[in-house]
Parts: C-alpha cells; sequence; structure tokens
C-alpha cells in the first residue's frame, strides 16, 4: 500500500470522528467539514515529505481542532470578543475544547457517551430535521458515503438527497452542538439506529465502486452498534440491530472466493462463518425478544438468524423465514421486504410461487431502476428453465448496478446461460 492509499484510508476511518470534533468548537457544519478537509490536505502535503506519524488519526484530530480554533479566533478578534480569544488561546495550547463551547451539562453528557462520532450521529439526528433529511446528513458526514450511494440506499433520486443535505446544514447551523438528555435520546434513536444499519449495509454491499464490500464501514457500524447496547440496555431495538449486524458481519469472511469473486449465500462455506460473531448475534437476539416492544430490526435479525442456525444451506428453514417476513412487513411495509420475501417463498414453495410474486413487484416505482429486482428475476427465470428471457434479466440487473464487482458477477451468470 502506497503512502496516498494509506492516508485515504485512515481518512475514510476518521472523517466522521473530525467532523464531528470541529463542529463542536463551531457549530456550523460547512465549516466542520473544511477544517477536516484542511486537515486532510496539510496530511498529503507533509506525511509524503517527513514520514507517517506514529499515532496518524491523532495528528489528523489535532491539527483539525487547531483549524477549528484558528476560526475561532478569527471570530473572536472581528468580533473584538477578548476574553473568548484568550481561553481560546489558552484552549489551543492543552488541545483541549474551549469551556465556553459546552455547558456543565454537556460535558455531562459526553462523559456518558464517550465516543466523538456517536455523539455527532445523536447530535446531528436533531428534531428540527425531518427523519429523511437526519439520516441523509449523518451518513454524509459519518459514514462518508457519497450523494449517489445515500440515494441508492433510499431508492429516491441524486438531487433529493442533495437538496436535503444542503437544508438540513442550514437548518442546524447555529444550533447548540450538544448532546441531547437522556429522554430525548429516545426520540432520536430511531434515526440514529436507521444511519449505523445504512453505514454497515454500505459496507456489506458497495454501492458503487471497484469492490464488493467496504469491511472498514462494517467495523465502524459493528462498534457503533455495540456502544449503543451499553448506552440504552434497555431498548429492544438496539439489542435487535446489533444483533443482526453480528450476524451479518459474521458471513463477510465467506463473500469472497480465493480470486476476489463474490460468492453469494447457498454457495458459501459455511465453515468460514465467525462463530464468535454468530454467538453474540444470537446473545443480543434473545436480549431483544425479552425486551418490550422488539421491531424491525429485531425481526430482521431473526431471519439472519435462521440462516445462521443451519448447518448447509439446504438446511435453512425457509418457511419460518417467510413467516418472520410477514410480520415484518405487517410492522414495516417496503417494497425491497417484499422483494426479499419472493425469493425465501421461492425457496420455501417453488419458482413458479416466486414468479407470480416478482410480477406484481415489477411495476413498484421504487424497485424500477434497483438491480436486485432484475436479479431476482433472473435467478427465478434461470430455475423455470427459461434461460432466454434469465439471461436478459442478468444483463438488464448488471446495467443497472453501479458496482464494478456485481456487475462482474451478473454478466458471468449471463454468460453461463448462452448454451
Amino acid at each position: 500500500m502506497n503512502q496516498a492509499e494509506l492516508t485515504a484510508g485512515i481518512w475514510r476511518s476518521e472523517r466522521g470522528r473530525l467532523v464531528g470534533a470541529a463542529a463542536k468548537l463551531l457549530r456550523d457544519l460547512d465549516e466542520a467539514e473544511d477544517c477536516a478537509q484542511d486537515a486532510l490536505i496539510q496530511a498529503l502535503e507533509t506525511w509524503p515529505r517527513d514520514g507517517t506519524p506514529h499515532n496518524p488519526a491523532a495528528w489528523l484530530m489535532t491539527t483539525t481542532r487547531h483549524q477549528a480554533l484558528d476560526r475561532l479566533r478569527r471570530r473572536a478578534m472581528l468580533a473584538r470578543e477578548h476574553e473568548a480569544l484568550v481561553a481560546d488561546d489558552q484552549a489551543a495550547e492543552a488541545h483541549l475544547v474551549p469551556d465556553f463551547v459546552d455547558g456543565l451539562d454537556a460535558a455531562r453528557s459526553a462523559a456518558e457517551i464517550g465516543d466523538e462520532l456517536l455523539r455527532l450521529i445523536f447530535i446531528a439526528c436533531h428534531p428540527v430535521l425531518p427523519r429523511p433529511a437526519q439520516v441523509a446528513l449523518t451518513l454524509r458526514l459519518i459514514g462518508g458515503l457519497e450523494t449517489a450511494d445515500i440515494a441508492r440506499a433510499f431508492l429516491v433520486p441524486e438531487a433529493t438527497i442533495a437538496q436535503r443535505i444542503v437544508r438540513a446544514k442550514k437548518a442546524l447551523n447555529g444550533q447548540a452542538f450538544e448532546l441531547p438528555s437522556t429522554a430525548e435520546r429516545s426520540e432520536r434513536l430511531a434515526a440514529v439506529l436507521t444511519v449505523v444499519y445504512l453505514i454497515f449495509n454500505e459496507g456489506h454491499s458497495a454501492g458503487s465502486g471497484e469492490t464488493l464490500m467496504r469491511p472498514a464501514l462494517c467495523d465502524e457500524a459493528l462498534r457503533l452498534a455495540r456502544q449503543l447496547q451499553h448506552l440504552l440496555p434497555e431498548e429492544a431495538e438496539v439489542h435487535g440491530l446489533a444483533a443482526l449486524l453480528e450476524i451479518q458481519a459474521s458471513r463477510l469472511p465467506a463473500r469472497l472466493d480465493a480470486q476476489g469473486q463474490p460468492v453469494l449465500l447457498p454457495d458459501q462455506d459455511r465453515r468460514l462463518w465467525d462463530r464468535l460473531l454468530i454467538r453474540r448475534g444470537l446473545t443480543a437476539l434473545s436480549r431483544a425478544e425479552q425486551l418490550p416492544a422488539p421491531g424491525s430490526y429485531t425481526l430482521q435479525a431473526a431471519i439472519a438468524a435462521h440462516h445462521a442456525r443451519a448447518a448447509r444451506a439446504q438446511d435453512t428453514d425457509w418457511a419460518a423465514i417467510v413467516r418472520d417476513y410477514d410480520r415484518l412487513l405487517a410492522l414495516a411495509p417496503s417494497p425491497v421486504l417484499a422483494l426479499n420475501r419472493a425469493l425465501a417463498v421461492g425457496q420455501a414453495q417453488g419458482p413458479q410461487a416466486a414468479w407470480a410474486l416478482l410480477q406484481a413487484l415489477a411495476d413498484e416505482p421504487q424497485l424500477q431502476h434497483y438491480p436486485w429486482l432484475a436479479g431476482a428475476q433472473a435467478d427465478v427465470l434461470e430455475r423455470l428453465g427459461r434461460q432466454a428471457e434469465a439471461r436478459e434479466a442478468y444483463l438488464r440487473a448488471a446495467a443497472l448496478s453501479d458496482n464494478a464487482a456485481q456487475r462482474r458477477l451478473l454478466h458471468e451468470r449471463a454468460a453461463r446461460l448462452k448454451g
């Protein structure tokens, strides 16, 4: 790995924390992002010349905070706020956050959470923003996802997401960038869980780029989910989300073959699945099911658990999975979940039953440009022996996908059917 790749990797993993630290000082998200970018530019200029620091993440954090403090100093000078300027200089020398930024209540909350990234998620999920804007903004700030990646996750146009992010930043600028009270956290929890879930999904199946997965995002989402378990141990959906992510992460070692090509779930070598993560996931699922009001993440974890408990693909209890999808759709209707249920029905009842359900979903507006609807149609058509139609569906799915690894897999499946 060369210097540029190393720096880019560290930047991707630390970006959210850097923006969070600067936003806490500046209370302006655009300026906070600028400070983090300035720190990256300094790293790109100095690390190749002077060598990579012993702790590059700490170097970036210190540099970002200095950038933010410099901006605060300029503000203070312009406003002739001499007392604030003196306090700022002292804070810069000690590498501490100035006293005037946070009150005592916020400081106590910070100690309670103790994680800059998780703090920023709760702050960005502010009630002045509608839910879609909360999630879009936080994914951009925390996950470092591009606007196009977020648009794919929501199945909406890219321009819509761009507008949400711009409006959300404007709405938050000037707000007190402090942690919500314990009672307010519950109000923001659903948005926070959605963010962590979507960060993991982008790591599990990257929406764009050359590689199928972005493991660093999966690791970050897992870490955040585990911290949420400690922070909110009586919330069923916190444990449900953690269970889902643990079980999904357990399969990551089996998702690529020796050549780095994607391996679909039925074809994976289950001996490669991480049994420790599965045990952690099943324990979290049990905890979620014992608490009041388990929801959609708990049900999704229950579906994942059916796969985790099956020693072989043919041992999977597909009828139970269909029943869990029925419960999930009754709780949280979604065309993507309906698509997944159709595939489960195909395994439980045969491809003809699945085809009827897929036909009903073909006109669903949100799925018109969704590559995995065409991929599901191709798989079912292949099982029905309709190879020419299956080949066309695989090619249609490949044309809709922005991920190079997924496109290669779909083209290979299409090519296999040429005869």
